[in-house]
């Protein structure tokens, strides 16, 4: 078996269709591959769905969302491909990107995961190549202070704007909506880390990879389409609250308890300062709706305490 591809969906059955159809007609090739689906208990008809429509695939229907992290690894136990590629359902693959990821792993063997070019539904490059945060990067990143500072030096070194978009280049970690990795070197390092429940997840694997020696690869020669965060955006409250949370446990399994602590209490800051901005915003009357919304995610975040 060439290439074992894990979906695990949450409420995007018609995405996960797209995302379905894209990869058979990719899969037109000398590839040997299995397709397995876990479906995390969506409410939308998703199993139905790949079971009417899609008899081939492997299908692990779970009984409560188990997270994006812990559903991977239920599929990549299950799995027997020389390669494992992880694809979210919203991503729709771009003609042989399959292929052409597949024979570049087998060129270079020194290479254990990859990301391909990720694109948005327009046509247009989507950022899918990072470094590893430093501490800075930590406080900026996703933060109000990224609101006030977008254009500064930490977060263009993050981001990896001093390099082209399609220079095929090794970086530090590839976004984890579509990573293609090597059997052998996730037998070296395990399976994805549990504690992280969704995000952050690829970026503490690409880092063991490259502890015990494996190149991490951004390959543009190979393109796929994302339609970025459309399970998560489904609850606001806890998108922030995992997205934050795992950057916290981030910071403290490679950074130290120290590191992590003061950036919890920083980013709980930060809601605090939202959650007055939105309310005064809503008492003085502007778009009230939209404003209560926030206020109610804001508070949800704190009250969690990022823990």
């Amino acid at each position: 078996m060439d290439l074992s591809i894990v979906i695990v969906n949450w409420n995007v059955r018609e995405l996960l269709r797209r995302c379905l159809h894209s990869v058979y007609q990719a899969a037109e090739t000398n590839l040997e591959l299995e397709v397995i689906v876990v479906d995390n208990a969506s409410g939308d008809g998703s199993a139905a769905m790949v079971r009417e429509q899609f008899p081939q695939v492997h299908l692990i229907a779970n009984d409560e969302n188990l997270g994006f992290t812990r559903g991977n690894n239920q599929a990549i136990a299950q799995s027997r491909g020389r390669y494992v590629l992880l694809l979210n359902p919203d991503t729709e693959v771009v003609g042989d990107a399959l292929n052409t990821m597949v024979q570049y792993m087998d060129a270079h063997p020194q290479v254990g995961a990859l990301g391909p070019q990720l694109l948005n539904p327009d046509g247009s490059v989507q950022p899918s190549r990072r470094r590893f945060p430093t501490v800075a990067t930590a406080f900026l990143e996703s933060t109000v202070l990224q609101q006030w500072l977008p254009d500064n030096r930490v977060l263009r070194r993050y981001y990896v704007r001093d390099r082209g978009d399609d220079e095929v280049q090794e970086v530090d970690w590839v976004v984890g909506a579509c990573l293609l990795a090597r059997r052998q070197a996730i037998e070296q390092v395990g399976l994805l880390d549990e504690d992280f429940f969704m995000y952050s997840e690829e970026m503490d694997w690409c880092r063991r990879f490259k502890e015990r020696g494996w190149q991490v690869v951004y390959l543009p020669t190979a393109q796929v389409i994302h339609h970025e965060a459309r399970s998560s955006e489904q609850v606001k409250p806890l998108q922030h609250i995992q997205f934050q949370r795992s950057k916290v446990l981030y910071f403290r399994k490679h950074h130290g308890r120290w590191q992590a602590e003061a950036l919890r209490l920083f980013l709980l800051a930060t809601y605090v300062y939202q959650l007055l901005l939105e309310s005064l915003k809503w008492l003085l009357g502007h778009k009230r709706p939209l404003r209560a919304e926030r206020v109610r995610a804001h508070w949800q975040v704190l009250r969690s305490g990022l823990r």
